[in-house]
C-alpha cells in the first residue's frame, strides 16, 4: 500500500512538473503594406477573419492548453472578428513593435506561466498553420532547453545590391524564419528584456547566446503581406494538410 501511494505521488509530481504549451499570437500591427481599410488580420478570407483561421489552428490543437491574442488597448475589431472560446483570452496590451507586443503579452502571464513553460510565438497573419505542422514543431524541439522555430530553407538564388551593385550570395545554410517561434517562458522574457528592436523572438534569443533549433516548416504557413497573397492562402486553406 505504502508502495503504491509512493508511486501516485511520482507520478502526480511528475505531472506537475511537465511544462506546458501556451500560444501567444501578436496582433497589435496595421500592415500599411495590404492598403486595405482595416488591419490585415481582420480581412476574411472566405467566411472567417484572417485572426480567426490563425487561432483555430490552436484551438484545435489539443497540447495548447490556451491561446492568448494581444491586440492594442485602444483595438475596435477584436470583439467582432475573433469568436469567443474557452481556451482563449485578448489581451489588450500591445505595443509600438513586435518586441513591444510580445514582451507586453509575456508580462501579463508572469503569475500565470512557470520559467520553463513553453510559449509559440506565432504571427497572426499565418492563418495557414497546421495542427501537423505544430507537432512537427513541438517533435523536433522535444525537451531543448532553449527551443526552436519553423523555417524554411532558401531554395532560389539570392541576389544582394550594395553601393549600386548587385552581389550574389550563396545559399547554403541560409533559411526563411517563419512562426510559431517556440521557446521556454523565462528565457524568452529575459532575451527580450535584453534586446533592442528586433524583428522575430529567434534573433533576441541568438542575441542572448543561445541556438534555437530550426525545424523544417511549410510554404502554407506563409505570411499575408500583400493583397496577392490572398488568393493563395485561400487556396491553402481549402487544401487538406499535406
Amino acid at each position: 500500500m505504502e508502495k503504491q501511494l509512493q508511486e501516485h505521488h511520482f507520478e502526480a509530481e511528475k505531472v506537475a512538473n511537465t511544462p506546458r504549451y501556451i500560444a501567444l499570437i501578436p496582433a497589435a500591427g496595421v500592415g500599411s503594406r495590404m492598403g486595405a481599410s482595416t488591419p490585415k488580420q481582420y480581412m476574411r478570407i472566405g467566411s472567417k477573419s484572417v485572426l480567426q483561421h490563425t487561432v483555430d489552428a490552436f484551438l484545435g490543437f489539443s497540447k495548447i492548453q490556451h491561446s492568448y491574442v494581444i491586440v492594442s488597448p485602444n483595438d475596435a475589431y477584436v470583439d467582432e472578428y475573433l469568436a469567443k472560446a474557452e481556451n482563449l483570452s485578448v489581451l489588450r496590451c500591445g505595443g509600438a513593435s513586435r518586441r513591444d507586443t510580445v514582451r507586453n503579452g509575456l508580462s501579463e502571464l508572469a503569475n500565470t506561466l512557470s520559467n520553463q513553460d513553453w510559449v509559440l510565438v506565432h504571427d497572426a497573419a499565418r492563418p495557414g498553420l497546421t495542427s501537423g505542422l505544430l507537432q512537427h514543431l513541438i517533435d523536433s524541439v522535444a525537451d531543448d532547453a532553449v527551443g526552436g522555430l519553423l523555417a524554411l530553407p532558401v531554395v532560389d538564388t539570392v541576389k544582394r545590391v550594395q553601393n549600386g551593385k548587385v552581389q550574389t550570395i550563396p545559399r547554403d545554410g541560409l533559411w526563411m524564419a517563419q512562426t510559431p517561434q517556440m521557446f521556454r517562458y523565462q528565457l524568452l522574457c529575459d532575451a527580450l528584456d535584453a534586446a533592442d528592436q528586433v524583428t522575430d523572438e529567434a534573433s533576441a534569443i541568438e542575441a542572448a547566446g543561445h541556438a534555437p533549433i530550426l525545424v523544417e516548416g511549410h510554404v502554407r504557413n506563409m505570411k499575408l503581406t500583400l493583397p496577392s497573397d490572398i488568393a493563395l492562402i485561400a487556396q491553402y486553406l481549402n487544401s487538406p494538410e499535406e
